[in-house]
């Protein structure tokens, strides 16, 4: 990515870890009205809008082409052209497969414990640096409201953070379910979703499709969409309320999940905290019938 190594925003978070997706959408609140223009423009159409040439990309957005070049610059960028090469290694990298990516393990004279180590604790370490604690707290203000349902569906491997965080927000609050991603299932589900529901999807680069639409049909339906998902975000981030992003690559050549299930961990460990004595009482009761149960 490009950009000023080491930047450090107002919300605390580290600009040059952000993926030209990321910074877009960020963007959007403390534009001007031309430069709003451009980034829906590139968001609606990401990142092929981003490929054209900037007199393309104005025209589109209705501004002119200087317009196009003062909102890459304002993005980190020097100069359109290195815009563009970034979206060129986002895009290779959004393709991405275990075919695809080399094992990054094995490093001159370290072990594997060692270089798998080292890989992990970065990747931790750069995903926490990209969190604003802004849209974490719109996060668990969103799953610690009690008056609000709670949805949770992921993908063929993420579905696995789906199911533990909801295994952990049903011991401290009413109304939370996995989705059946059978699209009967789905279809049914959409037909109740209001503006007090709150869907949280997980979804990782090769992106799925029917998760893709699902989440637009839930947005278009009023309820919020909480998009956990990797830098480069998945398609599901333009109808996104929140987008939590989480660094995936791993010494191995497939995805690592490590660094979003301790972004999960983290939601669970604040909605606790939000809940309070409520969230304790449940758990109090939970544990105390669990406990019955087994000793019966």
């Amino acid at each position: 990515m490009t950009g000023d190594s080491g930047t450090v925003r107002e919300d605390g978070v580290a600009e040059d870890l952000l993926s030209v997706a990321e910074r877009v959408r960020r963007s959007l609140e403390g534009s001007s009205a031309g430069e709003r223009l451009v980034a829906r423009v590139l968001l609606a159409n990401y990142p092929a809008a981003g490929l054209e040439t900037a007199s393309r990309l104005a025209e589109r957005a209705g501004v002119s082409a200087p317009t196009v070049v003062r909102f890459t610059a304002r993005l980190g960028f020097q100069g359109y052209r290195a815009f563009q090469q970034s979206l060129r290694d986002e895009l290779e990298a959004r393709r991405a497969s275990p075919l695809t990516l080399s094992q990054q393990i094995g490093d001159a004279g370290n072990s594997l414990r060692v270089s798998a180590g080292a890989a992990f604790r970065q990747r931790l370490d750069e995903t926490f640096a990209a969190l604003a604690d802004s849209e974490l707290d719109a996060v668990l203000g969103l799953l610690a409201d009690p008056g609000r349902r709670v949805a949770l569906i992921g993908g063929r491997y993420s579905h696995i953070l789906a199911e533990y965080l909801d295994l952990h927000l049903r011991l401290l609050r009413p109304g939370t379910r996995v989705l059946d991603p059978r699209p009967e299932s789905l279809a049914a589900f959409c037909v109740d979703i209001g503006r007090r529901d709150v869907v949280v999807v997980f979804d990782y680069r090769r992106y799925q499709r029917d998760i893709v639409d699902f989440a637009r049909r839930a947005h278009d339906r009023g309820a919020k969409i909480i998009l956990f998902t990797d830098p480069w975000l998945s398609p599901a981030a333009d109808v996104a309320d929140i987008v939590i992003p989480a660094r995936v690559e791993a010494p191995s050549p497939f995805d690592s999940l490590v660094p979003a299930l301790a972004l999960v961990e983290t939601v669970v460990a604040g909605v606790m905290a939000r809940l309070g004595e409520a969230g304790e009482e449940r758990l109090r009761q939970c544990d105390d019938i669990v406990g019955d149960v087994t000793v019966g």
